[in-house]
């Protein structure tokens, strides 16, 4: 029996050196995604692996541990995630670890342990089975814009490019605090109804810098703020990386 260890993938060293040499690694394996769904949502993560604590890393199963009073305690790769590839280099390792993951169910007292890889497996997973699926969109940017253009949906997506220029939208991104502090005011105004949760403000640092006390609410601090305006007025969005 080969034996199972779990790290903690915000504190061992291994964990990132790992993801830059495994193919199948993303964005939703690493430690700044990680952390932001811990200081959001309370969300500890957990690596099972085979490899010794001795030893670099080889494989790795991720998982977020969750604690809910409604929905009970549970692992899942990952909440909140588009998905998260299982990083094994082979179907033995993987099995192993699923058949860890298995044996401890009742002794952890999870639910469920639930898995959202990229790839299907079907129900070639012994001990689990295919709940859901969904469709991942790719688009391929190799090709020229008007290439791009032309392959897009007539209606939902041409139609709505063409009122966009007619409409003179404009599109700013970037990390400065003028963009947030744009960002931060329309997000006073859109929230400004009844029973709506204000935002609170953000605190200045030391140094001038923008920060919120508590990180923005644990978002990680690789963010862009995406500033899109229609005839000089104002769009809301932000994307955070």
């Amino acid at each position: 029996m080969i034996g199972i260890d779990r790290i903690d993938p915000l504190k061992d060293p291994r964990w990132p050196e790992f993801l830059q040499r495994h193919p199948d690694a993303s964005i939703f394996h690493t430690p700044g995604w990680l952390e932001a769904l811990r200081r959001t949502y309370g969300y500890e993560p957990v690596v099972f692996t085979t490899s010794s604590p001795t030893e670099g890393l080889t494989n790795g199963l991720l998982f977020c541990c969750i604690n809910s009073r409604f929905t009970g305690r549970r692992l899942v790769s990952l909440p909140f995630s588009d998905h998260c590839e299982p990083l094994t280099d082979n179907q033995e390792n993987l099995l192993e670890l699923l058949h860890f993951l298995e044996q401890n169910l009742k002794k952890e007292k999870w639910r469920y342990v639930e898995l959202r890889p990229l790839t299907s497996r079907g129900n070639s997973l012994s001990g689990f089975e295919q709940n859901q699926t969904a469709r991942m969109h790719s688009l391929n940017l190799s090709a020229s814009q008007d290439e791009i253009f032309r392959g897009f949906h007539k209606d939902s997506i041409q139609r709505k490019i063409r009122r966009a220029e007619r409409e003179g939208l404009t599109y700013e991104e970037g990390r400065s605090e003028q963009l947030l502090d744009q960002f931060y005011r329309l997000l006073l105004h859109t929230r400004r109804r009844p029973a709506a949760r204000m935002v609170p403000q953000l605190d200045r640092l030391p140094g001038g810098s923008t920060q919120d006390s508590r990180r923005l609410q644990g978002w990680p601090a690789y963010r862009q703020y995406p500033n899109p305006k229609v005839q000089g007025r104002d769009g809301l969005q932000i994307r955070l990386l």
